[in-house]
């Protein structure tokens, strides 16, 4: 068990690092893809070459993994924390469930209108809107636990981007690479959380 926990400051960032190399490589695969007029599902729609290993490593795993993340999180709280650490940590953990929700119901490229394609949209939101209340409840929270300052900008900053690039930033870009960005900020957050809060 305490191998495992070494292993902490790393889980988040190789996380991470599948994620984006997932996206990054899969994307130069796919003939006709463009990366920012296409959303990153797109690489694992069914019917789509390889999709099934692309849901796996750039949804599944990432997601599972941001799920061990809050759980570490919510272990290394102080019995003390306020309440909005403690369901912060809760949304965290759901979020990394939808997350991995969104490579088990992949999208259907031939119809989006069609029943899998609204169970990925489905579990998209759940991510977007579990995680940005979450960041921000437990960088509310890490503000009234001592030495939790670093903590609570980087919960603070990954929620304020990914409901950015998520809610608002698409009606002022094309909505690809404003997904692209809430993806990348939660892939930084996903990284660089760990380590911080074993620094507190």
């Amino acid at each position: 068990m305490q191998t495992l926990h070494r292993l902490d400051p790393w889980l988040g960032a190789a996380a991470a690092a599948l994620f984006i190399l997932t996206v990054i490589g899969f994307g130069a695969a796919l003939p006709g893809y463009l990366p920012l007029g296409h959303p990153v599902a797109l690489l694992g729609a069914i019917g789509v070459p390889h999709a099934l290993a692309f849901n796996v490593l750039a949804f599944v795993l990432p997601g599972l993994a941001a799920v061990v993340v809050a759980l570490r999180l919510l272990a290394r709280s102080p019995r003390t924390a306020p309440w909005s650490l403690r369901v912060g940590g809760q949304m965290l953990l759901l979020s990394g469930l939808a997350f991995a929700a969104m490579g088990v119901l992949p999208l259907d490229a031939s119809d989006i209108e069609s029943r899998a394609s609204q169970y990925h949209a489905s579990a998209w939101m759940v991510w977007v809107l579990a995680f940005v209340p979450g960041a921000v409840l437990s960088g509310l929270g890490e503000r009234g636990v001592t030495g939790g300052g670093r903590l609570s900008v980087v919960h603070l900053a990954a929620g304020v981007l990914v409901g950015l690039g998520a809610l608002v930033l698409q009606t002022v870009m094309p909505a690809p690479l404003a997904q692209r960005l809430a993806f990348v900020a939660w892939a930084v957050w996903l990284a660089v959380v760990l380590p911080v809060a074993r620094r507190r």
